[in-house]
């Protein structure tokens, strides 16, 4: 493992990847898919009895994804739902836990449709607001899942306040999802959350090509329970896939600032045009929250967020208008993305908290890409003129 005190893109690199673990001192953690492995007499084994237990290649992921997270332990998971529904495990019937009321579409349903049934009570409240959180907090409570930036408003969580307040409620863990933001841009652990997870489908791996979730925490007993809870609900990723992330994260801070640079470009160019109602990009000053997020943040990935001037039909034309941005679901890798989250990502959540939260028919998430900017901006330019000549048609 890299030393600790090496610099983000030297132990995204190197953490985990120690050639000396092989006997072929392969430079590049080989693909171990086997699934089970020989042990020297019973119960005596090198590490490994059986994949779902443990798993080489899998292992050297969880090591670079707790240096970058700077977190003692790690541990990969089969989705980013997989991660969250295994945390969840740590509840029992009864209890209380605490989340943002703008969460990821799949969070919300899996909080609201499935533990649910496990007897688990969800309160949802904006958590921009401290008071909300402390006002939330119930004997039972034993969760808050804070979720910073939120997808798709873009809203802040203060994880230093939220932490703050946690020390006079010790049997309550805080847990952040860091996937808008990416171990580079973002550390929570740095201020006081007890537990990161990721969707490493997204920045971590960058490529549209595995879906992976993950955890990493600085408390041994919290990694113990979630390392059984991995192990005995099996939500495990395969081999292959942990060699794709490994690989995927070792060029994560170079794909970060190309991600960033552009995001801004693109949010720059939105607030400008007159089909474009208002732009949410916390790197832009106009961010509601820009104090927080400079603050907070080191800086900001490739989200956007902004509401076309209109309604669903003008959405719609703009997103069938697009060349270079794909319209698909998903987000944080190389190819930029562009969808509708109330017909998409967030159908789900019910119409009148869509509503509430600002998940209009009009607002519109980009997920910007690495191209090149010129080619960007020419593509959001061609596809808000559609809609300026659709108007002027018909007007």
């Amino acid at each position: 493992m890299a030393p600790p005190q090496t610099g983000f893109a030297t132990r995204a690199i190197h953490a985990g990847q120690d050639p000396e673990k092989w006997k072929s001192r392969a430079v590049v953690p080989p693909i171990s898919m086997s699934t089970t492995f020989q042990q020297f007499a019973p119960a005596e084994h090198a590490g490994y009895e059986y994949s779902r237990s443990g798993n080489p290649t899998r292992q050297c992921l969880e090591e670079s994804i707790a240096s970058l997270e700077n977190a003692k332990y790690a541990l990969c998971f089969a989705s980013g739902l997989a991660a969250t529904m295994s945390i969840t495990h740590l509840l029992n019937a009864g209890d209380h836990l605490i989340c943002f009321d703008d969460l990821y579409g799949g969070t919300n349903r899996y909080f609201r449709t499935c533990a649910a049934k496990m007897g688990i009570q969800a309160t949802f409240t904006d958590m921009r607001d401290i008071e909300n959180v402390k006002k939330a907090i119930q004997p039972n409570t034993k969760l808050i899942w804070i979720e910073t930036p939120t997808n798709p408003t873009m809203k802040m969580v203060d994880i230093a306040a939220v932490a703050e307040l946690l020390k006079n409620h010790c049997d309550i863990i805080s847990v952040v999802d860091n996937t808008f933001m990416s171990s580079y841009f973002q550390s929570p652990l740095n201020l006081g959350a007890d537990m990161v997870m990721h969707s490493l489908t997204k920045y971590m791996n960058g490529h549209s090509d595995v879906v992976m979730g993950a955890l990493a925490t600085n408390n041994e007993k919290l990694y113990e329970k979630m390392k059984y809870y991995q192990n005995s609900l099996g939500t495990v990723p395969s081999p292959f896939d942990c060699f794709l992330v490994n690989r995927g994260l070792k060029t994560l801070p170079l794909r970060m600032e190309r991600h960033a640079h552009n995001a801004l470009k693109v949010a720059e160019y939105l607030e400008a045009q007159p089909a474009v109602q208002r732009v949410v990009y916390p790197g832009l000053k106009s961010y509601p929250q820009y104090e927080l997020a400079k603050r907070q943040c080191s800086g900001f990935s490739g989200m956007v967020t902004f509401y076309i001037k209109g309604g669903l039909d003008e959405a719609k034309r703009f997103v069938a208008s697009l060349k270079i941005f794909t319209l698909a679901e998903s987000l944080g890798a190389i190819e930029s993305l562009a969808e509708i989250p109330s017909l998409m990502t967030h159908a789900s959540v019910p119409a009148e908290q869509r509503a509430t939260l600002g998940i209009s028919d009009n607002l519109v998430r980009l997920s910007v890409g690495v191209e090149d900017i010129a080619d960007l901006l020419q593509d959001l330019r061609q596809a808000l003129a559609q809609d300026l000549i659709f108007r002027k048609i018909h007007n």
